[in-house]
Parts: structure tokens; C-alpha cells; sequence
């Protein structure tokens, strides 16, 4: 039977927001990790690239804060900013001295190695080989798993926040509906804070960078509980993600160009001198767009990142699981350019949060890429979010920690009605592919206010459809995820509708400039925005 679970603090995600706050936060209460699929399935073990922080004695926090800023393309909040640099050094130190992370270090005297990636005017970038997040996912887990304090619960999917909007009280949150993924069952899961940290949303388009799991979990019910949500146009593509037809979601690190890497045309001609003084070293959101209008001009189905004329072994021992990657698919990247093209990567948006992740509901947090804190603005700086990821979750567990509980004196468990057993897959997996098939074809890297309009109309059918389809039938983790997906699509729709502008990862070619009237956050509730069901 379904049952009432009571704890603390509630962790939806177990990335390294969702441990980061969970380690914190364990030293004042029992903390509950909900995570849908193993702890380690989470988009920090895809992180390649490195943690941004200023530790190199010519670098400086107002340069680190500078490359932010300007990536951001006038809509970070320098409060935030300010606060993630100069918190980056202690926030690494604590990763190694109090986690066990092994970050590569440059020689026998123990400096950190610190590599550059695009955007950033200075090496600044620690970094695992090109395993980064997978290295520091260990290392937290393992000290989660060891902590008397913290349940992990896998295999276990967030349905819906409970809130005291349905009990007549106040905009508060004290905890979530839980699917057992095995059972089928729905347990009621009661806290004093709850935080999401669900990570991103690139399964919402067609090609992504991202894990299976990056379903917009947090975003999706935060939004239907009446959390406020912010900047869902933002969303970046990585621009360059291995092409093969064996490759899939196979990231090829920001570090490559950093460390020399040349983008090319098929020809072999270098082509980012004409979009960016930086050229191959340019911003993610320029580089995509750049590559983006070469594949249209040329045809091409690619462009090639090449890394021949850096020495042999430095490319081996630097990208070891990419060189390997490469070489599994008849690639040497040592003796032959890699074929790239981008996909979407990470989500600027997401939802509202100060900078103690505090949201717009009571006793609700949000942390980590599922957050919008106002660091990456309208735009993302490489290696900014595993450094947001563990500065912000820890400032998040010092504020829950004071939570004053509200709840209801009694809570209703999860009621199923007249739901029966599904009874056709098939509507869930063709729905699935027609939402990210139409926000990968008219809500890309390049938007025109007829493809947004176009999508609208589509994915409010599809939503319909799912609507009807949830209501009929007992909850799944695939229908589950397919609802979440088609809310966010939709709200990434309506706020990108709202952007008449231009501005960082939000093109228009039907707005090409920036408009100071937009130099603000697009900001969406349930009410003012797509119907949250």
C-alpha cells in the first residue's frame, strides 16, 4: 500500500546541487534524495569540461566576473554573480579537502591544472581529465551514501509538489507526491523544505547533450504548484556535439577549443574570424549560431573541430574518454579533424530564485540548472554551472535549515479514482517524439515569430491529448516525463513569443536587434501564462 514518508528536507535530483545541499543540510536534520533513475544518472556525470574559479594569481575575480557578465548579454544579476566568483575558490578547496575530488593537478608540487574555455579571458577552468562531473558525482555520492543522515531513494519519480494552496493555507510547500517507478505506487512524501534540483530539459528537443533524465521534472512542477519561472527562452546549444550516426548525445568538450581547437568548414576553410574577434574561442551562444548559418549556406551536414596540429600525446592524455570515444567510431582525433554540430545543452531559465535558491512558494527551493538564480543571465559562461551547482545548493541548505514547517494537520494521499491501467503505449511515444520533433524545427538556435506561432498551435494539440490521456489513466515515469517535457516546451514557447528582441541564446530573425525595453527577465506563473495541467 502506498504510504506517508516524513522527513526534513526533500532532494528531487541528485546531481550536484541536490548532494551538495543534501550534505549541508544533513548536519541539521534527515534528508530524503529522490532520484528517477540510478544516483549517478544525473547530467553532472556528463560534464566534461570543469568547474570555474579564480585560483590562478594572474587571473582575478572582477575579470571572472567581467567574461560572466558579458556573456550574459545584459541580464545577470551582478549581486549573484559577485557572490558565485568570489565563492568559487572556497567552494573548490571544500569539493577536494572535504568531498575527496581528484582534480587534475600540473605537476608533482600539487598546483591545479587549469584549463580555458570559450568566453573566459584567462585559465580558470578545474578540471578531472575530460570527466569532470563524473569525478565529482563520485565523490559526493559516495559521501551521501556513507552519511546516517541521508536516505537516497532510486528509482523514484517526483509527481507533484504538495502545497497549501489545496488545504486553504498560504503559498506553501511541505513536500511531494512520489512515484515507486517498480510498484507503480504513489507515496506521499512530507518536509519541512523541499528543494528541486531535477537538473535541465534537453530532452524537450529532438538533439541534446544531455542525459535521458534532463525532462524538465523540477521546472514542470514547480509551475503547476504556482512558482513563478523565468527566462525558458534562454536555452543553450552546445555547439559541438560529435556527428555519427552511432554518437548519440556524445559531448565534445568546450575544453578542445580552449586548448587550440579550430572549427572548419568540410573544406578545411576556418570560418569564425567573420562572426567574433574571439573566433573559435567566441561565446557558446555565437559559435552555435555561427555554425548553425554555415551547415544553412554551405548544405554540409557538419563542420569539422580540428585538433591535429596540438602534439599527440597531449591530446591522449588531456581527453582520454573522447580521444576513446572518437577512436570506438573510426575517429583519430589525433591525425583527423572531428565532425561537430550542435545540440541543445543546458537551460538558462528555470525556476525564480533569489540567492539562497529560495522560490516563490514557502518552503520551496530550487537549485542547480533547474534553478533560474540570475547568474547565466541570457546566456551561460562555460564551466558556470557545476560552480552555481555547488555555491548556491550549500547557500540553499544554510537558509532551509530555518524553515518554519507548514503543513496541514492532515494530508491527503495520492487518490487514482477511476484510472486504469494503460492500455497504449504508443500515444505516449508518439507524442514524446512530436514535441521535441517541433521545438527542434521551429524553436532552434534561429526562431522567426511564424515557426514560435506554428509550434504554439502544435504542442497546446499535444498537450490536449496528454491531458486526457493522464487523467484516464494510472501514472507512468515515461507519461510522467512526456507531461513535463510538453509544459515546458510550452513555456519556453510563450516566453520566447514574449522576447521581441534578440539577445544571447534567443535569436530572432524577425527581431535581430537587442531592445533595451526587453532588458529584463521574462517571468511566467500559473495564471499569466500556458495552463499548467
Amino acid at each position: 500500500m502506498p504510504h506517508q514518508i516524513e522527513t526534513d528536507f526533500l532532494v528531487v535530483g541528485s546531481g550536484i546541487a541536490g548532494l551538495t545541499f543534501a550534505l549541508h543540510a544533513a548536519e541539521a536534520g534527515r534528508v530524503l534524495v529522490v532520484t528517477k533513475r540510478r544516483p549517478e544518472d544525473s547530467s553532472t556525470a556528463w560534464a566534461q569540461g570543469g568547474i570555474a574559479a579564480v585560483l590562478d594569481p594572474g587571473d582575478s575575480f572582477e575579470a571572472h566576473i567581467a567574461d560572466t557578465i558579458a556573456a550574459g548579454d545584459g541580464l545577470c544579476k551582478e549581486e549573484v554573480v559577485r557572490l558565485c566568483v568570489r565563492e568559487g575558490p572556497a567552494a573548490v578547496a571544500d569539493l577536494i579537502e572535504r568531498y575527496g575530488v581528484r582534480f587534475d593537478r600540473r605537476d608533482e608540487d600539487g598546483e591545479l591544472d587549469l584549463a580555458r574555455e570559450g568566453g573566459h579571458s584567462a585559465r580558470r577552468v578545474v578540471h578531472a581529465k575530460d570527466t569532470t562531473g563524473w569525478e565529482i558525482e563520485r565523490a559526493l555520492l559516495a559521501a551521501a551514501e556513507r552519511h546516517p543522515q541521508i536516505t537516497i531513494l532510486s528509482n523514484h519519480m517526483a509527481v507533484d509538489l504538495l502545497t497549501m494552496a489545496k488545504y486553504g493555507g498560504p503559498d506553501a510547500c511541505f513536500g511531494a507526491y512520489v512515484l515507486e517507478r517498480a510498484t507503480g505506487e504513489v507515496h506521499t512524501v512530507v518536509a519541512r523544505a523541499t528543494v528541486l534540483a531535477t537538473g535541465g530539459a534537453g530532452k524537450v528537443y529532438l538533439y541534446t547533450s544531455n542525459p535521458d533524465v534532463a525532462t524538465a521534472d523540477g521546472v514542470a512542477m514547480a509551475y503547476r504548484a504556482g512558482a513563478q519561472v523565468a527566462n525558458m527562452e534562454f536555452f543553450q546549444f552546445h555547439p559541438t556535439c560529435l556527428y555519427h550516426p552511432e554518437a548519440k548525445s556524445f559531448l565534445i568538450s568546450e575544453a578542445l577549443r580552449g586548448e587550440g581547437g579550430i572549427l572548419r568548414l568540410t573544406t578545411g576553410q576556418t570560418f569564425m574570424e567573420r562572426y567574433h574577434p574571439m573566433k573559435s574561442l567566441a561565446p557558446r551562444d555565437v559559435v552555435a549560431r555561427a555554425i548553425d548559418a554555415e551547415l544553412k549556406r554551405t548544405g554540409a551536414d557538419f563542420v569539422l573541430l580540428d585538433m591535429t596540429h596540438l602534439p599527440s600525446d597531449f591530446l591522449v592524455q588531456r581527453f582520454p574518454t573522447i580521444h576513446a570515444r572518437c577512436l570506438s567510431l573510426g575517429i583519430d582525433m589525433r591525425t583527423q579533424p572531428i565532425p561537430v554540430v550542435p545540440a541543445a545543452h543546458y537551460s538558462c531559465g528555470g525556476v525564480l530564485t533569489d540567492s539562497f535558491g529560495r522560490t516563490s512558494l514557502r518552503n520551496l527551493y530550487a537549485v542547480g540548472e533547474n534553478a533560474m538564480s540570475g547568474l547565466h543571465g541570457a546566456c551561460r559562461l562555460a564551466s558556470n554551472s557545476l560552480l552555481e551547482g555547488v555555491v548556491l545548493s550549500r547557500r540553499a541548505a544554510q537558509d532551509a535549515v530555518h524553515c518554519t514547517p507548514i503543513r496541514p494537520p492532515q494530508v491527503a494521499p495520492w487518490y487514482s479514482g477511476a484510472a486504469q491501467d494503460p492500455d497504449e503505449a504508443v500515444v505516449v511515444t508518439q507524442n514524446w517524439d512530436e514535441v521535441r520533433r517541433v521545438m527542434w524545427n521551429y524553436v532552434g538556435i534561429v526562431r522567426t515569430d511564424k515557426r514560435l506561432e506554428r509550434a504554439r498551435r502544435r504542442i497546446e494539440l499535444i498537450r490536449d491529448e496528454i491531458r486526457e490521456y493522464y487523467w484516464n489513466f494510472k501514472v507512468t515515469s515515461d507519461l510522467l516525463e512526456l507531461r513535463n517535457i510538453a509544459l515546458a516546451a510550452h513555456l519556453i514557447i510563450e516566453s520566447a513569443q514574449r522576447r521581441r528582441e534578440s539577445r544571447g541564446l534567443h535569436w530572432n530573425s524577425d527581431h535581430p536587434n537587442k531592445d533595451d525595453a526587453f532588458r529584463r527577465d521574462t517571468v511566467l506563473r500559473r495564471g499569466d501564462g500556458p495552463s499548467p495541467a
